[in-house]
């Protein structure tokens, strides 16, 4: 598989803790029956000294809402996530929508898609001085449509950030899963990512 990296500058992404898994929210936690399927702690890549540890299924979006995401997923009734977390600095989240239509969650993922590969450069315009890359790791034969990126950020005089995105759609839903920790896309547990990706499509 093709693999396409684009080197840019720009600052690193705000990283979400593990204290958001425990922070109360006035949204009422989502019932399997109102939800889309999600991910579990197990279905994410391994950590090597820390499991992980699953938040609630919240209807709405987290706050705050994933990098390289915000504003772009709908906050309605049919949006639900999940935050996870880990003794460590990595952490994850993933969010559901019920979109109104299998046309409109094509559209939804494209849109998303199109977030996560211009990241860097749109953070770039805002942030001047640091450095990013980022890498296309292309489509994953999952649901009706899946795409892995990596998005990786080295502001000056600070930790290197690394994000994975997996983008799903299938009939009428869409998710997109976030996984972040400190350092770069070369230490990036890709191919496990990609393996958390088919498994949010089934669970979808």
């Amino acid at each position: 598989m093709r693999t396409r990296t684009r080197t840019l500058t720009r600052a690193a992404t705000a990283a979400a803790t593990l204290a958001l898994l425990a922070t109360t929210t006035a949204t009422a936690t989502a019932t399997a029956a109102d939800a889309p399927g999600f991910l579990e702690a197990d279905d994410l890549p391994p950590h090597a000294s820390s499991p992980w540890y699953a938040g609630e299924v919240t209807e709405g979006l987290p706050d705050p809402e994933p990098f390289c995401m915000e504003g772009a997923v709908p906050d309605k009734g049919a949006t639900y996530h999940r935050s996870f977390g880990t003794d460590y600095d990595t952490h994850a989240a993933q969010i559901a929508v019920t979109t109104g239509s299998s046309k409109a969650a094509t559209a939804l993922a494209g849109k998303l898609e199109a977030r996560a590969a211009h990241c860097a450069a749109d953070w770039l315009r805002e942030n001047p001085g640091a450095s990013a890359s980022w890498d296309d790791y292309g489509t994953v034969d999952a649901g009706e449509g899946a795409h892995v990126y990596g998005v990786h950020t080295a502001p000056p005089e600070s930790e290197h950030g690394v994000n994975l995105f997996a983008i799903v759609h299938k009939g009428k839903k869409v998710t997109v899963v976030r996984w972040a920790e400190m350092g770069t896309l070369e230490h990036a547990p890709v191919a496990a990512f990609r393996m958390t990706t088919t498994k949010a499509a089934a669970r979808l």
